[in-house]
């Protein structure tokens, strides 16, 4: 199993050992001592499912006084998986990390408490299974807009398909004010 920081410190991109023979394949998806040797030190408390159509672009989401790391992987298809770093007392707040996580390479994306977590869906269908370090709350829950010029993320797509709430969502700039306003200590990053 490997594990590898990103770019953004406390993002980590978990490439699990996977066993195959005539049968299919094995692979464990998470194990709580090895992740936590590896600085994924959080308990989870809440799985979560999502099914996606092709060019769905879900995010950009966080949640604002409890926020949520997230252990994100796919069981069906493919997607392109963004995190962006809010927490504004990290070297690398406004910044932004992605990786393609799919149902064939295994791979999972790890992001901590602070970041805002968005995904675009590269294949005809996907679904996403991803564990939470809190309970969702919507009452909480802010997100930035997907295309914000100020974060100016490469998405894979200039016009995916967006739920009415995720059109709604504001700028990295109103996003950071409410986080400046809420702050908690969880958004602090981590030592680099």
């Amino acid at each position: 199993m490997r594990f590898t920081e990103t770019s953004i410190p406390g993002v980590i991109l978990v490439e699990p050992d996977v066993h195959r023979d005539a049968r299919g394949f094995f692979l464990e998806t998470f194990h709580a001592r090895k992740y936590s040797a590896a600085g994924i030190p959080e308990s989870f408390v809440q799985d979560n499912h999502s099914s996606s159509t092709w060019r769905t672009l879900r995010g950009l989401h966080m949640q604002l006084r409890r926020p949520q790391g997230k252990l994100i992987r796919v069981v069906e298809g493919e997607i392109w998986d963004v995190a962006v770093d809010v927490r504004p007392s990290s070297p690398t707040f406004g910044q932004w990390t992605a990786d393609a996580l799919s149902a064939a390479n295994f791979k999972q994306l790890y992001v901590p408490p602070g970041c805002a977590h968005g995904f675009y869906v590269l294949s005809e269908t996907a679904q996403v299974q991803y564990k939470c370090t809190e309970l969702y709350d919507p009452t909480d829950e802010i997100g930035i807009a997907w295309n914000d010029p100020d974060l100016a993320i490469a998405w894979p797509e200039a016009e995916p398909v967006l739920s009415d709430r995720d059109r709604r969502h504001g700028s990295f700039q109103d996003a950071v004010t409410s986080l400046l306003q809420g702050i908690t200590s969880k958004m602090q990053a981590p030592p680099v």
